[in-house]
């Protein structure tokens, strides 16, 4: 998985993860899980979206077959790369189950921060489409959860909740291909960056569970740059 979480994880999390994760951190200093924005508004928006351009259609994601399995499907940008992301809990136990074979403390802690970072208030992280073979920085990320009674909305605001650093979030509803969803724009302050950067998602539940697709960026200049694809890709939604 080429994970980088929510574009690209910063600092020891990210030097930690390149023990237990395959392809590890990809290269960005783009993203992060966890906690707290503020809600400042809340509107509604057509089947048609966010108005603005939408990318050159290059593949479909969802259906078996596909680079990611999911409980909905959507179409691609053109030369965008998509994986899926195997977020199982690592075995750290010893060749004799005791959980204390060699390396099975590094093991174990790695396993922890991958955890967290792999997880992201009720959704796991399921396929990361990387931008990068297109010409930008970042990721579109596709999270999913267990069915439940919590709608789109509460979904997505516990998931914006979950991400340090988030704040001034701005809701919306829309319809899309027979699914009712929400929608939220917020900031990204990291504590690495200089600069706060914008931000989206998105959610929708399904009988199989929650979907929540998040677009980030390097900075605010790439995340404008790749919401054609972010558009394409809500514009498509439909369900498995």
């Amino acid at each position: 998985m080429g994970v980088g979480v929510r574009g690209g994880w910063r600092g020891p999390a990210c030097a930690a993860l390149l023990t237990v994760v395959a392809t590890g951190c990809s290269g960005t200093a783009e993203e992060s899980p966890k906690a707290a924005a503020s809600t400042t508004s809340t509107s509604t928006r057509g089947a048609s979206g966010s108005t603005g351009t939408v990318a050159e259609r290059g593949g479909t994601l969802g259906p078996a077959g596909s680079a990611c399995e999911l409980p909905v499907t959507f179409a691609t940008a053109e030369d965008w790369k998509a994986q899926s992301v195997d977020a199982a809990p690592q075995d750290t136990t010893g060749s004799d189950g005791s959980g204390s074979g060699s390396g099975a403390t590094e093991d174990g802690l790695a396993g922890e921060v991958t955890d967290a970072l792999l997880r992201q208030g009720p959704v796991t992280l399921a396929c990361e489409i990387d931008a990068k073979p297109a010409g930008n920085i970042g990721y579109l990320r596709v999270w999913t959860g267990k069915p439940g009674a919590d709608d789109a909305s509460t979904v997505l605001k516990a998931f914006v909740a979950a991400e340090d650093g988030a704040s001034k979030a701005t809701y919306r509803t829309f319809q899309v291909g027979g699914l009712s969803g929400a929608e939220v724009e917020y900031v990204y302050t990291s504590e690495l960056l200089d600069e706060p950067k914008q931000e989206r998602a998105l959610a929708v539940t399904t009988a199989d569970g929650p979907v929540v697709l998040h677009l980030g960026g390097l900075d605010t200049a790439e995340h404008t740059e790749m919401l054609p694809a972010y558009r394409l890709a809500r514009q498509t939604l439909r369900t498995t």
